[in-house]
């Protein structure tokens, strides 16, 4: 099978072909492309070097996947032509997640949503898979009526010039800027651009992914988003209130047996997930799990994933891994 990886030689596109390698997809040829400055270079796969192409060229090679992780307007442009020449499009970034005529998944909570016609896939943003996984066996069991999430995100979700930024200032090396503001002993209350109702981008991607990945509208989520100089991966302090009560240890136990979780809880041992922890890992760490006393019906979690992988990398190759299965990819 051959797949290409749009975005080759970014943060994400790297990650992919990791996960590809790593997870044993069966690959027979890759096909990297990058931008244009990039075309000619050369990157390894499993031992094998290949020479990153243009987008005509991937084309014209007929994958049966193409990877996207190249930003939104390249997905804009370039999706439906690999869509128009039968090829599977599973693309990363936000231009597709809130189309009608696209699924937006998470393989743990609705797979089932895919059909042989698919040829656009959302994967969908990257703090947003980590909650939807904790929060969909829960969900199954107490229905959530409303979630107030606050993240704690890694600079690796902003990109290479972000993480260099971050060692930079620790350094005390003058560099490019990937924010507005000093990143290292800071925290910046601000991913993604500013909306009209004072949200940012990133905070209404939480708010109406969740619902639309879930197939609930009727949930209700409220999100603040913050960027720490962190790498490894993201973390969320998840407020969940339900429609039914529940008991902790019943609640623990349905995260325990729930696909691509890992409770990790022990007060005694000060033992609950980091960032540092969940680095090059494919789950989602759940601990901190304690009901609210201010109010009935109310739990509380932390939630930490590496947002590379669970975050982007890993959720679609777990795309890809369902459809492969299910017969879907010529």
């Amino acid at each position: 099978m051959k797949v290409a990886v749009v975005g080759a030689t970014g943060l994400v596109g790297t990650k992919m072909l990791q996960v590809l390698a790593e997870r044993n997809f069966p690959v027979t040829e890759i096909i990297p492309v990058a931008s244009k400055k990039s075309i000619g270079k050369e990157i390894e796969f499993k031992g094998k070097k290949y020479k990153v192409v243009s987008m005509e060229d991937a084309i014209k090679a007929k994958p049966a996947l193409a990877l996207f992780s190249a930003g939104g307007s390249t997905s804009l442009e370039w999706a439906n032509k690999f869509a128009e020449a039968n090829i599977t499009v599973i693309d990363n970034s936000s231009a597709w997640r809130m189309d009608e005529s696209k699924k937006l998944v998470v393989p743990e909570v609705n797979a089932t949503v895919l059909t042989v016609n698919d040829r656009i896939i959302a994967n969908p943003n990257c703090s947003t898979i980590q909650m939807v996984v904790a929060l969909q066996p829960l969900h199954k069991k107490y229905k959530i009526k409303r979630v107030v999430v606050s993240t704690y995100q890694s600079v690796t979700g902003t990109g290479m010039k972000a993480v260099d930024q971050l060692f930079n200032e620790r350094n005390n090396k003058e560099g490019a800027m990937a924010y507005k503001y000093k990143i290292d002993l800071n925290a910046i209350p601000q991913i993604d651009v500013f909306l009209d109702n004072g949200y940012t981008k990133e905070e209404m991607k939480m708010v109406k992914e969740t619902c639309k990945i879930m197939q609930d509208e009727t949930i209700k989520v409220t999100a603040t988003t913050v960027r720490i100089p962190v790498i490894g991966g993201h973390s969320e302090s998840v407020n969940v209130e339900f429609d039914n009560e529940f008991e902790l240890e019943e609640v623990k136990e349905i995260l325990t047996n729930s696909p691509g979780i890992i409770v990790q809880q022990n007060d005694a041992e000060q033992f609950y997930p980091m960032p540092i922890w969940a680095h090059e890992k494919d789950e989602v760490f759940v601990g901190r799990i304690r009901r609210d006393e201010s109010q009935p019906k109310t739990l509380n979690l932390w939630i930490v994933s590496d947002n590379l992988r669970k975050g982007a990398a890993t959720n679609a190759i777990q795309i890809a891994e369902y459809l492969y299965k299910n017969g879907f990819l010529n």
